[in-house]
């Protein structure tokens, strides 16, 4: 008759094991997707900042580039300015000495 009594009691502790696996389990699983989904969330925040980083890349390019045709012209038409110079101070000579 001990035998019977204890027969329940395994079977109650095994269906308490049982449960206390599932729960683990389950718990387990919601844990693992709640990382699945912060690591897709991040994937995505990631994904939109390099993005946003290259759009920002090629403006800052664009802006250096026009910024060096800028300087380019500025460089040439100071060098014409030297030009126009000389040609004037040329012009005053020659006109001093026309009026001799």
């Amino acid at each position: 008759m001990a035998d019977q009594y204890q027969e329940p009691s395994s079977a109650i502790d095994s269906s308490t094991q049982l449960r206390d696996m599932e729960e683990k389990l389950r718990l387990l699983k919601d844990r693992i997707l709640l990382i699945g989904q912060s690591l897709v969330d991040e994937r995505e925040k990631n994904f939109s900042e390099i993005q946003e980083l290259k759009k920002e890349f090629f403006k800052i390019k664009e802006e250096n580039q026009r910024m060096k045709e800028f300087l380019q012209r500025i460089a040439e038409q100071l060098s014409n300015s030297a030009r126009k110079e000389e040609v004037l101070m040329l012009q005053r000579q020659f006109d001093l000495f026309r009026k001799e």
